[in-house]
């Protein structure tokens, strides 16, 4: 079967070689330690990546692109891997200094482009971006789109407000322009400027942030489609990317409810929102939600359009990886052949 990996995370061998592609004077500071990409204070207790995923020359899992072309695209003999970064990339949008966060992202792309994008023509990219100004994050959209792996601009869910608010719109109209999908990662709620975690605040331990996190990918997703970001840009598509797809069934039938009794509040919301989502949104598989009974997992995907909406996504080389040979077992044919392939070749148009 023709795979599509619509999760894999890059790495840097250090921060040094991130540094040579910062522009001065951030270079400069950056190298000097006078700023520095923050975290949000929750470390995975064990590990964060396989162990099996080290290069064979040493450094971090997901560092040498090679190895990477091997131990994944040509293992499980992939057609694409997108590339997107986690937490230490999408920090970048914590920084409270909003031009040494968009000299960041300059870096950060540049050497994706240079490290990754060149390396293989299987990779493709996620446009790194810093959020504070959003003018300058949709000046970086348009300087690197010109280069055809970049499919997507990749945003922490993370924030200081939803995503569907004004704010971003420069974002989200330099997305729709350059024909790139909007990608929302979980997994930096916390980080400096960003607030509290959870509605709730603070929780105690790694395990209860990683469990809430999908609570952050649902905010920014109700507030896109109440906000009628589809309706002012028709064009945009979102992925929410290493979130799972359990919750996603009962949060459209309560938004389908409300709209039917609260659409006078948003009036520009002229169909259902289940019917949005299905139009515009991509769920990436990961982590898939595995119930004991595998029979359960076909109930769930059969309780909204799952062919039309999910694309498969390994998360390579984090530790909580799915081996797309161990997945998705039972499913028909076609339901296999449109998640593992066809629904992210339509959308990054592949």
């Amino acid at each position: 079967m023709k795979i599509i990996d619509t999760d894999v995370h890059p790495r840097w061998r250090s921060q040094d070689e991130l540094a040579g592609y910062i522009p001065e004077p951030w270079r400069t500071r950056f190298i000097e330690r006078r700023f520095s990409i923050p975290h949000n204070g929750y470390p995975n207790p064990t590990s964060s990546f396989r162990h099996d995923a080290v290069p064979p020359g040493g450094g971090q899992p997901g560092s040498d692109p090679d190895f990477v072309v091997a131990d994944l695209i040509e293992r499980y003999g992939m057609d694409y891997a997108v590339l997107i970064g986690d937490s230490a990339q999408l920090n970048i949008s914590a920084l409270a200094n909003a031009d040494a966060a968009a000299a960041m992202a300059t870096g950060y792309n540049d050497w994706l482009i240079d490290r990754w994008l060149s390396r293989d023509p299987r990779f493709l990219g996620s446009v790194y971006i810093a959020t504070q100004d959003p003018q300058l994050a949709a000046a970086e959209i348009d300087r690197v789109a010109v280069h055809d792996q970049f499919v997507q601009v990749a945003l922490g869910s993370g924030a200081r407000m939803p995503y569907g608010q004004r704010f971003y719109h420069p974002i989200l109209a330099a997305a729709e322009r350059n024909g790139l999908a909007i990608a929302i990662h979980p997994l930096n709620e916390g980080s400096l400027i960003f607030g509290a975690p959870t509605p709730a605040g603070y929780p105690s331990y790694y395990f209860e942030y990683h469990a809430l996190a999908v609570s952050a990918l649902q905010t920014h997703l109700v507030s896109m489609v109440v906000e009628g970001v589809f309706e002012k840009f028709p064009g945009l598509k979102l992925v929410i990317v290493e979130g799972g797809v359990g919750w996603l069934p009962p949060l459209l039938w309560r938004m389908d409810k409300d709209w039917k009794s609260l659409r006078v509040e948003a009036p520009w919301i002229n169909r259902p929102p289940s019917e949005i989502v299905r139009d515009h949104v991509r769920i990436t598989t990961q982590p898939l939600d595995e119930p004991g009974n595998p029979d359960h997992l076909r109930q769930l995907c059969s309780m909204f359009p799952a062919d039309e909406i999910l694309m498969f996504s390994s998360d390579y080389p984090h530790w909580d990886f799915d081996d797309p040979t161990r997945i998705f077992t039972g499913f028909p044919e076609a339901s296999r052949e449109r998640i593992y392939y066809k629904n992210a070749r339509d959308l990054y148009g592949l």
